[in-house]
C-alpha cells in the first residue's frame, strides 16, 4: 500500500486473506510512523513520501511532541493488533505453527531514521550495532504462532519476493521447498526465501528453540522497532531486538551457503555423445562468448562444493580466458580462424580437433558510441553486499571507462519500476554515479515491467550511429507480471529487431536463474555474465569492456564436416545449448552467437579415426559400409599430398547487414601426430579447462585421466598470465579434488 491509495488511517481497508491483512496493517502503520517523523522535520525521511503533506501551522510547541507521539501509538497499536490478535484466536484453535506472511523489511529499513537502518538492510551483514551483545537466554523472545493460510478458494496475492503469502505448513523437520502446483511461491534468495529450519547450525539457539522462520523473526524485530519508537527501550529489550538482528543473519547466512537448499535453476543439456560420420557427418553450432558458468564454478568451489552438473557449460569455461590467437587485420573480415590437429590427452586412440577464432579488436577511433540503459533489480533480496552494493561498484567502473560522448539511463525494478535517470551523457559522470550510488533495496521482483520501461526508454534516446543496449543486473527470477521463459524470449526476440540489444549481469546464489538469464541473453544478442567479487566485476565492465559491449559480428555460425575416408567417429565438447540443424546454417534468419571487439571463441572436437567405429558400436547386418563421396580413401591418396580431415564452415554478418557472409577452409590431416606438448601454450591451456570441466560435467570419454593431470597441463600452459587467472584457475582444480558434491 503507498501513499496513493490511502489518505488516512480511518480509510485502511481489510482484505478477506488475514496474510494480506497483516500486511496491509503493518504497511500503514510503518509509513504513520514514518510520516510522522518527517512531518517533524518538514521533510521525507530517505525516499518516504509522507501519507499527507505537513502543512506550516501556528501550532505551539508543546502540542507538536503530543501528536507525534499519538501517531506512534497509533501506529503501534496497529501493529500489534495486526500480529499478536489473530495469532492469539489461533493458537486457541491449533498448534502447530504457521510462518507469518511476508513483511517488507527491507523498506522499512530504508525508512527508519536510524543510521544503522540506512547502511545495510535488516539482516545484512555488516549492520552498525550488530556488535552489541546477544540477548540473555532468560529473556528470549516470545512470538505467538501464525494463522493458517486462508482458505483454497481465496485467491492469493500476486507472487512477490517478501509480502506473499506461505504456500506450506511448517514441520517440526527441516522446512520443505513449496509445493510447485502453481499457487503464490515466497521468491528470491537469502533475504526472502521461504522460512528455512537451521536446527544444529551455530548462532541459531534462538531459531533452533522456538522453531522461529525468518519471517517470523522479521515481523518480531518490526515489533519491538515500533515499540521502540514510543517509548526509551529498556537495557534488555534492545538487547533483544539485536538478538533477533543476529538470528536473521544467521539464518540468511544458511540460505547462501551452496548447501543449503537452493533453488537456482539451469538449462539441462545432456553431453554430446560420440557420432558417427557415416551417419552423421555434419556438425553445426552455434558460438558462444559468454563466461557465466566459469563464474558460478568458481563460487561453488570457493565454498568447498563441486557445482551442479548442469551449471557447468564448458565452452564457457573455456572462453573465459584470454587467447593470443592470430589477429584479423580488418574490420572488414573480422575472423581469422587457426586449427590445431593434435593427439588427445586422455585417449591414445583419439585426435583434437581445436578451432580458434580471434575477433577483430576495435581501434579507439573506430568504436562507436555506448547508448547504455542499465536495468537493475533493487528487490529485498538484492540487500546482502554480494548483490546490489556488488552491483553498484561495478556499475561505477564501468562509468569511468566509458568516453564522454558515450550515454547512459537507469531504470530500477522491484515490486514497480521507475526511471531512475534519463539518458545522461557521461560528461556528466557525477550525476550518473549519485543515481547509481542511491539505490537501495525492498520489494517484490517486477521484472517484465522492468524490461518494458529500459526498452521504451531505449527506444526512446535510439542512436543509429551508438550501440544501443540494455544491460539486465539482477540475482534471480521475475516473480511479477510475465515469467514464462518463452514469452519472454520472444519479447526479447522483438525488441532485438529494433536494433537494441540486451546483456545479462546475474548476482547472488539461491535463487539464480540461470537457464532464463541465458535464454535473454542469447536472444537480446549479448552476453551472459555472472559477477561473484569485485574483481570479476573489472574483468567484464573494465578489462573486456570493449567485448562486452561492441560487437564487430552477428549472428555467428560453424559448421564442420567430416571426412569418412578419416574420420570414423566424432564428439564436440560443449555447446550442448547452443546447436543448430544442418539447414540453419545457411537461414539467415537464424539467430545465433555475437561476437563482440577482440573475443575469443575456442571450440574442440574428439575425432576417432578411421576404422575405430568398431570399439564404439557394432556393425550392422544389412547394411553395406558407406563410401566416400568426395575424398579418395587414404591408401589411394598420393605420396605427399596433403590428406582432408574435415571441412570447415563459418557465417557472420557484420553490424548493421543482413545478408551472411562466409569463411571456409579444409582441416588437413598432419603428417606427424603432434603430442600436446608441442602445441601452443594458448592450445595446451584451453584444452586444460576443457577435461576440467568433463571432469566437473562426470564425462564417461576421459578414463583414468583426473584432476592431478589437468594441474599438470594446465601449469606448463600458463604463459605470461598478467592477471593470474590462470593460477588461479590451477587452484579451482585443486579445490575440485577434495570438494564434494
Amino acid at each position: 500500500m503507498t501513499d496513493r491509495d490511502l489518505s488516512s488511517l480511518k480509510d485502511l481497508p481489510v482484505p478477506a486473506p488475514r496474510a494480506e491483512a497483516r500486511k496491509t496493517a503493518l504497511d500503514a502503520a510503518t509509513q504513520a510512523f514514518v510520516g510522522s517523523t518527517a512531518g517533524d522535520a518538514g521533510e521525507p525521511q530517505g525516499n518516504v513520501v509522507p501519507l499527507r503533506p505537513i502543512r506550516a501551522t501556528n501550532e505551539p510547541e508543546g502540542r507538536r511532541p503530543m501528536r507525534i507521539r499519538s501517531a506512534f501509538a497509533i501506529a503501534a497499536s496497529l501493529a500489534g493488533l495486526a500480529i499478536a490478535v489473530p495469532a492469539a484466536l489461533h493458537v486457541l484453535g491449533q498448534a502447530r505453527m504457521q510462518p507469518l506472511s511476508g513483511i517488507d523489511t527491507d523498506r522499512i529499513a530504508e525508512q527508519r531514521p536510524l543510521a544503522a537502518a540506512r547502511s545495510a538492510p535488516i539482516g545484512q551483514p555488516g549492520v552498525p550495532g550488530l556488535a552489541l551483545p546477544a540477548p540473555s537466554p532468560a529473556a528470549p523472545v516470545a512470538i505467538a504462532a501464525a494463522p493458517a493460510a486462508p482458505p483454497a478458494a481465496v485467491r492469493p496475492a500476486p507472487t512477490v519476493r517478501q509480502g506473499g503469502p506461505a504456500t506450506a505448513a511448517v514441520e517440526s523437520g527441516p522446512r520443505k521447498r513449496p509445493a510447485e502446483d502453481g499457487r503464490a511461491a515466497l521468491g528470491g534468495s537469502s533475504l526472502n526465501e521461504k522460512s528455512k529450519q537451521v536446527a544444529g547450525a551455530p548462532g541459531t539457539a534462538l531459531a533452533e528453540r522456538d522453531r522461529l522462520s525468518r519471517t517470523e523473526l522479521e515481523a518480531a524485530l518490526v515489533g519491538a522497532t515500533v515499540s521502540a519508537r514510543v517509548r526509551p527501550a529498556s537495557a534488555d529489550e534492545a538487547a533483544r531486538r539485536v538478538g533477533i538482528q543476529k538470528e536473521i543473519v544467521a539464518l540468511d547466512a544458511q540460505v547462501r551457503r551452496p548447501d543449503a537448499e537452493s533453488r537456482d535453476r539451469f538449462a539441462s543439456a545432456e553431453p554430446y555423445p560420440f557420432r558417427m560420420v557415416a551417419q552423421e557427418p555434419v556438425s553445426t553450432f552455434s558460438v558462444d562468448v559468454d563466461t557465466a558458468s566459469y563464474s558460478l564454478v568458481r563460487r561453488w568451489l570457493n565454498a568447498g562444493r563441486l557445482p551442479p552438473r548442469e551449471a557447468v557449460r564448458v565452452e564457457e569455461m573455456i572462453n573465459y580466458f584470454g587467447y593470443d590467437y592470430a589477429r584479423p587485420e580488418s574490420a572488414g573480415a573480422p575472423f581469422r580462424p587457426a586449427i590445431t590437429v593434435l593427439a588427445t590427452p586422455w585417449n591414445a586412440e583419439s585426435r583434437l580437433v581445436h578451432i580458434a577464432l580471434k575477433g577483430y579488436e576495435l581501434r579507439a577511433a573506430e568504436r562507436p558510441r555506448a547508448n547504455l540503459v542499465l536495468l537493475i533489480d533493487v528487490s529485498g533480496s538484492m540487500g546482502p553486499q554480494d548483490r546490489l552494493p556488488l552491483l553498484k561498484r561495478a556499475f561505477a567502473m564501468l562509468v569511468n571507462e566509458l568516453k564522454p560522448d558515450d550515454t547512459v539511463a537507469i531504470v530500477s525494478y522491484a515490486s514497480d519500476t521507475a526511471t531512475r535517470l534519463a539518458s545522461t551523457r557521461v560528461a556528466e559522470k557525477s550525476r550518473i554515479l549519485d543515481e547509481i550510488d542511491a539505490l537501495q533495496a525492498g520489494g517484490g521482483t517486477y521484472g517484465e515491467g522492468g524490461l518494458q520501461r529500459a526498452y521504451a526508454l531505449a527506444e526512446a534516446g535510439f542512436d543509429k550511429a551508438a550501440v544501443n543496449r540494455v544491460i539486465l543486473a539482477t540475482d534471480g527470477d521475475f516473480n511479477i507480471g510475465i515469467s514464462d521463459r518463452a514469452e519472454l524470449q520472444r519479447y526479447i526476440e522483438g525488441k532485438r529487431r529494433t536494433g537494441i540489444y540486451l546483456s545479462v549481469l546475474g548476482v547472488g546464489m539461491g535463487n539464480h536463474n540461470d537457464r532464463l538469464m541465458q535464454a535473454l541473453a542469447q536472444n537480446g544478442n549479448g552476453v551472459a555474465a555472472y559477477i561473484d567479487t569485485l574483481n570479476e566485476a573489472r574483468k567484464v565492465l573494465v578489462e573486456e569492456a570493449s567485448q562486452s559491449l561492441f560487437p564487430i559480428a552477428k549472428d555467428v555460425k560453424i559448421q564442420i564436416e567430416f571426412n569418412p575416408a578419416e574420420v570414423s567417429a566424432y564428439r564436440l565438447i560443449g555447446y550442448e545449448t547452443r546447436a543448430l540443424r544442418r539447414e540453419d546454417f545457411n537461414d539467415d534468419k537464424v539467430d545465433a552467437g555475437d561476437v563482440g571487439s577482440g573475443h575469443a571463441v575456442t571450440a574442440i572436437y574428439e575425432v576417432m579415426p578411421r576404422g575405430a567405429e568398431a570399439k564404439l558400436v557394432d556393425g550392422l547386418r544389412y547394411q553395406p559400409v558407406a563410401k566416400p563421396a568426395l575424398v579418395e580413401p587414404a591408401a589411394k591418396v598420393a605420396p605427399g599430398a596433403e590428406r582432408e580431415l574435415a571441412f570447415l564452415e563459418l557465417r557472420y554478418k557484420l553490424p548493421g547487414e543482413d545478408a551472411s557472409r562466409l569463411v571456409s577452409l579444409p582441416v588437413t590431416v598432419p603428417r606427424a601426430n603432434t603430442a600436446v606438448q608441442e602445441a601452443p601454450a594458448d592450445v595446451r591451456f584451453s584444452i586444460a579447462v576443457a577435461a576440467f570441466g568433463q571432469l566437473l560435467k562426470g564425462s564417461p570419454h576421459l578414463g583414468t585421466y583426473a584432476f592431478d593431470d589437468v594441474i599438470a597441463l594446465a601449469n606448463g600452459a600458463k604463459g605470461e598470465d598478467a592477471f593470474g587467472l590462470r593460477a588461479e584457475f590451477v587452484n579451482l582444480v585443486r579445490m575440485a579434488k577434495s570438494a564434494r558434491r
